[in-house]
């Protein structure tokens, strides 16, 4: 029986120091993503959850900080309960265990999973309204791509060299893992073990 932490901030730019803190000492491995809650396509979520088993439970400083979207959200923690994980939610107070049927506790996932969706759907409309009035007065110049055509170089040299996404990040930082994993699709490599042989047409 393992317990598990798991960390998510939106981008390489933010700071996961307080949800570090709220978790401290609750668990024997922690599972950091740096990239945004609006599905579960992210690296170490994904890891996270293809590594706990039954009797092992996943502890997160708060349901936006899991998924930010109430469909995925309630998924995933009733998938995770049916395999037999706990999952554990700090900030609300709420735990989900396997066999247990709380109904209030069913009740205030939908209820803060719901709003933690129409908080993200805000944020898009603003920015979206922030970026059209950008653009209307020729300010807007849009988001700096990460990887330019150096970095670019530097990335295919890396994977040639056979080193993986995770050790890649670390001599690239702060480029997250979650964007050397969608430069590398993005140039046609899949994950493999051996990524300098797994690019499309090599």
């Amino acid at each position: 029986m393992t317990t598990y932490a798991y960390i998510r901030v939106s981008t390489v730019e933010q700071n996961e120091v307080r949800q570090v803190e709220t978790l401290a000492g609750r668990a024997s491995q922690t599972f950091t993503d740096k990239a945004s809650g609006k599905d579960t396509n992210r690296p170490a979520l994904q890891e996270l959850l293809a590594t706990v088993k039954a009797g092992d439970s996943i502890v997160v400083a708060s349901m936006d900080r899991f998924s930010r979207s109430l469909m995925d959200l309630q998924k995933t923690v009733e998938d995770l309960v049916t395999r037999g994980v706990s999952v554990e939610f700090v900030k609300e107070g709420l735990k989900f265990s396997p066999g247990s049927k709380d109904p209030v506790a069913r009740l205030m996932l939908q209820i803060m999973g719901a709003f933690a969706e129409f908080e993200r759907t805000l944020i898009r409309e603003r920015q979206r309204e922030g970026i059209a009035a950008a653009k209307a007065s020729g300010k807007y110049l849009g988001r700096k791509p990460v990887f330019d055509a150096a970095k670019t170089a530097k990335l295919k040299e890396y994977l040639q060299r056979g080193l993986t996404p995770t050790e890649i990040a670390k001599q690239m930082a702060p480029i997250s893992r979650a964007s050397v994993y969608n430069k590398m699709a993005e140039l046609g490599y899949r994950r493999q073990t051996k990524y300098a042989k797994a690019a499309v047409g090599s």
